[in-house]
């Protein structure tokens, strides 16, 4: 359960009804749940905070796909550039690198422009290097592995704000994220209040269980299946 006073939301991206308030008050289980229960891919695995942060990271998405460098010599630009300047406050950078934990798509410089442009956090399939720094100046980086080798001559941005595959799931852009210590869940934008109002639930739910059980129910009692919340009501 997530302690609504270490959230880093999305200020001024909340939505028709404060969709996004809502989506930063809940977690990545209480969202991976909700997922589940609806038969949506969106909750991925491998993929976890590379610093200790206590924050909860939502917000809509921005995309980056990372391709190796071709061999003409072309220059082109660093990772992440484009996105963090276009990038409004709130957002969420997403890295398609494959999974790959070889090389590096995020470093210190990125972290310190993306906290000037008020970005809440970045998800990489992936690995990350200067993670000291991300630490330091408070920006959730969450990916598969810090490494220190560079980008740079390795690979490149490919295309930025188009669908991408993050751990198995497809995630494009404007859709929403969840990421905090338990993991990263994905919310497609069309199905945001649908996952919003039964994460809702079930994070209700699991609070009234936990209730029970201090109060000396049997635990074998309390977590029936019977008890956790459908997609079309409480059983």
């Amino acid at each position: 359960m997530t302690d609504a006073t270490d959230v880093t939301e999305a200020p001024g991206t909340t939505g028709a009804s404060g969709l996004g308030k809502r989506l930063a008050a809940l977690d990545a289980c209480a969202v991976s749940d909700a997922l589940d229960t609806l038969g949506l891919p969106g909750a991925v695995t491998g993929i976890g905070p590379l610093w200790p942060s206590t924050a909860t990271v939502t917000g809509p998405v921005r995309t980056i796909r990372v391709a190796p460098k071709p061999r003409d010599g072309r220059p082109a630009q660093h990772i992440g550039t484009p996105v963090i300047e276009s990038a409004r406050p709130g957002e969420v950078v997403v890295i398609d690198n494959r999974g790959r934990t070889d090389v590096s798509c995020w470093g210190g410089i990125l972290t310190v422009a993306a906290l000037r442009k008020g970005i809440a956090g970045v998800i990489i399939d992936g690995a990350c290097r200067d993670v000291a720094e991300s630490h330091e100046l408070g920006l959730p980086v969450h990916g598969r592995a810090v490494v220190p080798v560079s980008a740079r001559g390795r690979i490149v941005q490919e295309a930025m704000d188009v669908p991408v595959t993050i751990g198995g799931a497809a995630v494009d852009a404007g859709d929403y994220a969840v990421a905090d210590r338990s993991g990263v869940a994905f919310v497609p934008a069309a199905r945001l209040a649908e996952v919003v109002e039964l994460a809702e639930r079930i994070a209700e739910r699991e609070a009234r269980m936990v209730e029970a059980v201090r109060a000396g129910r049997p635990v074998t009692e309390v977590m029936h299946d019977s008890k956790f919340p459908t997609a079309k009501g409480e059983s």
